[in-house]
């Protein structure tokens, strides 16, 4: 068989309009190429364009060409411009995600690790539950150790191609959780070999034993796959780090390949990697940076091609970010530009609080909108979902479409839904189904069977399901479970007691104290819960919002309004729908338009990165990834305050804004009125990252607090200090005002004064 019956374009062809560094990549022959491609420059066309003239120069049949990515949307997308380019010579090639990828070479060599060829692969939900079962058998309900984290750490173990034996050499004993999770983690390895299953991590790492337990394996994959290509190189983890060494290292003697027809012996695999260390963002996931940064360490002799022409953005918005991501120490030299003009300034605007900010931001998407932008082009990033309850109910308000990518719009979130139904239940004895939601929620050992005798006992006695709770002792549960019944209802009734002589926001927020929900979410390992709690906070901070500008508001008033917002979800608009993201969630897309929120101290950088090694290298990436997404329009905003938990409390710009030269920026500050009227000059902010008001440059580091103190507040007058925590610098204090609200504030940064 000839490579040409393959129609094949001319190798210059395929460097028509290819910049220089572009062709550089594409043209280059040798054992490991480093790609660094910069945001927008071009990285997609680089890879498919090098592919296609291997082929046209006949160095490589298509079925010896292995390219890796991170998601089966790249991998579609890279065979589809490989096809486009070659024609049917792509069906021959690997164009697969690393787990596929494995999972084929798993299906081929089965037998040698113990498995049949049928072997099934466990998903999450697989995991849990059977990780659930295990905890159980290993008498784990006296600790707060949930399945998805005990499946956390094995996963984290397994990316560190670390297996249950290593993970219970290295266990610290003394520590219960670890001790459990080394127990449960060999109960759960031996399950899945009963079960003849893989989970999803195993398929890379058994991959990679594989190939360091049989060498002649390796040498036939190393035989097939002459070349391979690996995109996103910055977000690969150990174990995908280690399995692309094995097909690139050098056999053992005995196992080394030799060329069928010449007879030479023959090199490992060559290899091309694509990725960009100011885009490692990943950390979490299991991501080394350095497996990137030290690409030429591993690779002695390697080539490095900069790819620093940007195709997608303005010079503004690039100047900008590159002025941000040159503050991180260690990176290598990159200077993002482009030849499609100055373009706009980016915006910086100053909210006086997230009301404000989501307002502003609005009234901007509505502008731009009516002067020919499509909503579809338009997204909002955020570091947290708790930054969007504001945002989304102005997008309700304006009957802006919107949609959230990634992820659930925030009322339908299962802790606000939660939320919701215990206020519900609180308010509405007569609602069943608000009740039976949260009966376990969080667990009182309140299982299915003990729900269906309740809602019998109701339907016998005609009475609704929440007065059944009452009589528990009715229902022949038993003692402790009775106890939990009915103490559920007793709770339920002095809840809504308070609804007399409170707000809505105050009822939620004793709510979610005293029902031990929002202590089992902060006591819990798992990130998800932790943000959770940040979303359930989020929710307060809008109730005591919406509680200020309702006095004489209800609960039930609070939930009708509620309900009738989400109706709104329903707007559909031929321009498409604003895309509401996290920044994590937006590497790899693009948008005419960018707003970039809660650019604030603690938020983003966020707050658990002032203590982690990198960790701030790794926030300032994501904002390098945040404002290298926006093509024409680039609009940074935050607040000089934000209400979370019932608490307002003070914040200062990021850090990362008083990198950006002044020159690129236009400043704007607060439109609308606070919530709380006052005095008060509108905010104007001044660049290097300061804020030209009280509220923000005060300093009282030195001012301490006591309860009973007088202090007066710019913004909402004169208030008495009730309770106070810490001492200076670090001193909180919990200051009821003459106005009505009640806030916790941050002395140091509080626009305050002592009386």
């Amino acid at each position: 068989m000839q490579l040409d019956l393959f129609e094949q374009p001319e190798s210059e062809d395929l460097l028509e309009g290819l910049n220089p560094q572009q062709q550089k990549a594409v043209v280059y022959r040798g054992r490991a190429l480093l790609i660094v491609a910069g945001a927008g420059s071009g990285k997609t066309r680089v890879l498919t364009h090098r592919i296609a003239h291997f082929l046209a120069k006949k160095e490589l049949w298509p079925s010896q060409i292995l390219a890796i990515t991170f998601t089966n949307k790249a991998a579609s997308e890279m065979r589809e411009r490989v096809e486009s380019l070659v024609g049917q010579s792509a069906q021959g090639m690997w164009i697969k995600t690393f787990h596929s990828a494995c999972l084929m070479i798993l299906r081929r060599e089965a037998e040698r690790l113990g498995h049949d060829a049928n072997f099934s692969v466990y998903d999450t939900g697989d995991t849990r539950a059977l990780l659930k079962r295990l905890l159980r058998e290993a008498g784990a309900e006296d600790t707060d150790l949930k399945p998805q984290q005990a499946a956390a750490i094995i996963s984290n173990a397994k990316n560190e191609l670390k297996d249950a034996e290593d993970f219970a050499r290295n266990a610290d004993r003394s520590n219960p959780k670890e001790r459990i999770v080394a127990e449960v983690f060999q109960g759960y390895e031996a399950a899945l070999r009963r079960n003849n299953a893989f989970d999803f991590d195993d398929l890379i790492a058994e991959t990679v034993g594989l190939f360091r337990a049989f060498p002649e394996v390796r040498a036939r994959y190393q035989k097939r796959f002459r070349h391979i290509l690996v995109d996103e190189y910055q977000d690969t983890n150990h174990a995908q780090y280690a399995l692309i060494r094995e097909l690139t290292r050098p056999l053992p003697d005995e196992y080394a390949n030799f060329d069928d027809r010449t007879g030479e012996l023959m090199h490992p695999a060559e290899l091309t990697v694509v990725g960009d260390s100011d885009q490692s963002i990943y950390a979490f996931r299991g991501a080394d940076i350095r497996n990137i940064t030290e690409f030429e360490r591993d690779f002695p002799g390697a080539e490095t091609v900069l790819l620093e022409q940007n195709y997608r953005s303005t010079q503004n918005i690039l100047s900008a970010a590159n002025a941000v991501i040159s503050q991180n120490p260690y990176r290598p030299a990159k200077n993002l530009w482009t030849d499609s003009g100055a373009g706009e300034k980016i915006t910086v605007f100053t909210g006086y609080d997230e009301r404000n900010e989501a307002a502003f931001v609005v009234d901007q998407m509505q502008t731009m909108h009516s002067e020919g932008v499509n909503y579809r082009d338009m997204a909002v990033l955020y570091r947290t979902n708790a930054l969007t309850p504001s945002l989304e109910a102005e997008l309700k308000s304006q009957r802006v479409p919107y949609a959230v990518i990634g992820g659930l719009k925030f009322f339908e979130r299962k802790e606000i839904k939660d939320a919701l139904a215990y206020l519900s239940a609180i308010s509405n004895g007569r609602n069943d189904e608000a009740v039976r939601r949260v009966l376990n929620i969080p667990t009182r050992g309140i299982g299915d069977k003990t729900e269906l005798k309740i809602a019998h006992h109701a339907r016998q006695a005609d009475m609704t399901f929440r007065q059944a709770l009452l009589h528990a002792n009715e229902l022949g549960l038993g003692p402790k479970l009775t106890a939990a019944v009915q103490g559920f209802g007793e709770l339920l009734n002095e809840l809504e007691a308070m609804t007399a002589t409170d707000g809505p926001a105050d009822v939620l927020k004793l709510t979610l104290e005293r029902s031990g929900y929002r202590t089992e979410l902060e006591n819990s390992k798992d990130p998800q819960d932790e943000a959770r709690v940040d979303n359930l906070d989020a929710l307060l901070g809008q109730l005591f919002e919406w509680q200020a500008q309702n006095p004489e508001g209800s609960v039930a008033d609070y939930l009708a309004e509620v309900t009738l917002a989400a109706a709104a979800d329903e707007i559909e608009d031929e321009s498409g729908s604003i895309s509401l993201m996290t920044l994590h969630t937006a590497k790899g897309l693009e948008y005419q338009v960018i707003f970039l929120i809660g650019l604030e101290q603690g938020t983003l950088p966020h707050v658990r990165s002032f203590d982690e090694p990198g960790g701030l290298q790794e926030e300032r990436r994501l904002m390098y990834v945040g404002m290298t997404r926006a093509r024409q329009k680039l609009v940074i905003s935050h607040a000089l305050q934000r209400t979370l938990f019932g608490n307002t409390a003070s914040f200062i710009p990021s850090s990362f804004l008083s990198d950006i030269p002044s020159e690129l920026v236009e400043q704007v500050g607060t439109e609308r009125a606070p919530l709380v009227q006052s005095n008060r000059p509108t905010p104007k902010t001044s660049w290097a990252g300061a804020v030209n008001t009280p509220a923000a440059i005060r300093d009282n580091k030195d001012l301490e607090l006591a309860v009973g103190d007088a202090i007066q507040h710019e913004s909402f007058g004169k208030g008495l200090v009730v309770s106070v925590a810490g001492s200076p610098p670090k001193q909180t204090a919990e200051i009821r005002f003459d106005a009505g609200p009640t806030k916790r504030l941050l002395v140091k940064m509080a626009p305050i004064t002592k009386l």
